[in-house]
């Protein structure tokens, strides 16, 4: 089995998965602050709209961080992957995958779901990108044998 040096440009690849990574810190951060602003203690992962008032809004802010962390390991995978033959193009839509990510979720905070497509409905795009940046990685290596 033939090692491979993995190109110099994978570094903007890494560079994306730090910027997500902190991203996901952000949206953390404001879920934390909801649950103090609108008082919705710990284990519940939810409010509910018979005992909170600002059930919808908490929910809301709540489920935008929940579908980035579903949706993370799926990302990270195809990125990583995709990076190895096409770090640029990956790092282009990881980019935009976060950027949309971003949007979505302070589409999301506003307690108006629908906000949530607004700009963030992009990251789907990118995900389908980086997924067939995986597959030409997958099939070129099926081929080859080698990068």
């Amino acid at each position: 089995m033939a090692a491979a040096a993995l190109p110099r440009e994978f570094g903007y690849v890494a560079v994306v998965v730090v910027l997500y990574s902190l991203l996901n810190f952000w949206m953390a951060a404001q879920v934390i602050r909801a649950r103090k602003r609108y008082k919705v203690s710990y284990p519940a992962l939810y409010a509910l709209e018979s005992e909170n008032k600002d059930a919808m809004l908490f929910n809301c802010i709540q489920r935008g961080h929940q579908n980035s962390l579903e949706l993370m390991p799926l990302f990270f995978v195809t990125l990583l992957l995709g990076g190895i033959q096409h770090p640029v193009l990956a790092a282009a839509l990881g980019a935009l995958y976060t950027v949309s990510r971003f949007f979505y979720f302070r589409g999301y905070s506003t307690g108006i779901p629908e906000n949530r497509n607004k700009l963030g409905g992009f990251y789907f795009l990118a995900l389908v990108g980086l997924i067939l940046c995986t597959a030409s990685l997958g099939i070129r290596l099926l081929i080859r044998g080698v990068l």
